[in-house]
């Protein structure tokens, strides 16, 4: 495997005084708009053949694109969105519709109220799809990874930015391809009032993170094989590029604020440059390759224009970068595995449980005062390492259970190839 040389240059240099200002705006306004004790829920879908579990890919009849273009009469056609002549996008109140590289079908839903909000406005969404799925003869699955196909097997979809992605993340790290083509999750988002609560909310969630992984855990094959990793996603993504992957650096330092994470997406290289919504590079009539075009050494500064940057720039910058838990002008928690949406209500339960109820909030604060990243490091080495046997900060499974109000949690084992459920969407 080839690694790109990286310019660390790129990495020492000051960011743009105007760009760091953008989105330290950006992150106020987020505080200013939204409040507190709201959800988002993302639940990403692998497509397979009914016939043999094998991918269904983007481009193939009665597949991916098929399937958008059957469900548009369900959204709002001023929010589709097409690239190089083909849908890879719909959109209406409460639900969005996207595809990952591999033609992994992400279902967004929100801005929800209470977790039970979830099921409701999913199940529309699956009686709008499945009977197009039966006809076509294939189906969702919620698992972490692809079934039977592996990542060599699935070709990417039109997107111009997964050219990109393709060519860096082909030759850095371990698990590029096969985090782009096959891997799936359930990310959940929740509202901060200030900087100290995304702060305080950042911490807590990354910390907790790798151990809520592990009782949601529902990745049962790797590359056509059973999976042998306790944590498959979370292993792929902590070795997919350590300059935008794991723990925010630095952000267990008392010191950390706002303005440090501004710098650390800035100065990091973009890894492909978005500049569709840049008009000073629309206005010349950019083709849209020229307006996706690889970034390996380049940050936000080299990119994009002495001004102040604006949201869609902003939602890109943040967006190469793939942290365990990611501040937009929200706080997204990530890398769950694709759950089945009972189990992905159950754990959104739980993450407002403990981060939106004061006094379980506080305990959790007070638990992990003092917590370093290297022991966030640790933990997750000891789960991979350990498995049921782990002990991630000290403590065993029985502990976490209790600790962190998991009920019915171990007792159910969707991870297992043997458990009844295998297969089922």
């Amino acid at each position: 495997m080839t690694t790109p040389r990286i310019s660390y240059a790129h990495l020492l240099a000051t960011p743009n005084p105007k760009h760091v200002e953008s989105l330290l705006r950006f992150f106020e306004n987020g505080r200013a708009q939204r409040g507190t004790g709201g959800f988002g829920v993302e639940i990403e879908h692998l497509p397979v053949h009914n016939s043999d579990d094998t991918a269904v890919s983007y481009y193939e009849p009665n597949g991916i694109e098929a399937l958008l273009n059957r469900l548009r009469p369900y959204y709002d056609e001023s929010k589709e969105y097409w690239e190089n002549g083909h849908l890879v996008g719909l959109a209406r109140e409460g639900v969005s519709v996207s595809l990952e590289p591999g033609g992994q079908v992400e279902t967004s839903l929100g801005i929800l109220r209470k977790p039970g909000d979830l099921n409701a406005l999913y199940a529309k969404f699956r009686r709008e799809t499945d009977p197009i799925l039966e006809e076509f003869g294939w189906r969702f699955v919620n698992y972490g990874y692809q079934p039977k196909s592996s990542f060599a097997d699935i070709p990417v979809n039109p997107k111009d930015r997964y050219d990109a992605m393709t060519a860096y993340l082909g030759r850095v790290g371990q698990f590029g391809p096969c985090m782009m083509r096959c891997s799936a999750s359930t990310q959940v988002s929740i509202d901060y009032v200030d900087e100290h609560d995304a702060i305080a909310k950042l911490r807590i969630g990354t910390a907790i993170g790798p151990i809520l992984a592990w009782f949601f855990r529902n990745s049962p094959y790797f590359e056509g094989e059973t999976n042998t990793w306790p944590l498959l996603r979370q292993r792929m993504w902590d070795y997919l590029d350590f300059q935008r992957t794991n723990v925010i650096p630095g952000l267990f330092d008392p010191r950390f604020g706002w303005e440090d994470y501004a710098v650390d997406v800035l100065s990091t290289p973009l890894m492909f440059a978005d500049l569709t919504h840049t008009p000073e590079v629309v206005e010349t009539g950019a083709s849209g390759k020229a307006l996706h075009r690889p970034a390996f050494y380049e940050n936000a500064g080299d990119v994009y224009p002495d001004r102040e940057l604006n949201p869609y720039e902003i939602n890109h910058i943040i967006s190469t970068h793939f942290n365990d838990v990611r501040l937009k002008n929200f706080i997204e928690l990530r890398h769950w595995d694709s759950l089945p949406v009972e189990r992905a209500e159950r754990l959104t339960e739980i993450v407002a449980s403990l981060l939106y109820v004061p006094e379980n909030r506080e305990r959790l604060e007070s638990y992990f005062d003092g917590l370093r990243e290297e022991d966030v490091f640790e933990a997750k080495a000891n789960i991979q390492a350990h498995g049921r046997d782990a002990r991630p900060y000290g403590q065993p499974w029985d502990f976490w259970h209790a600790f962190l109000g998991a009920e019915g949690l171990l007792a159910d084992e969707p991870g297992d190839p043997k458990h009844p459920d295998v297969f089922q969407a």
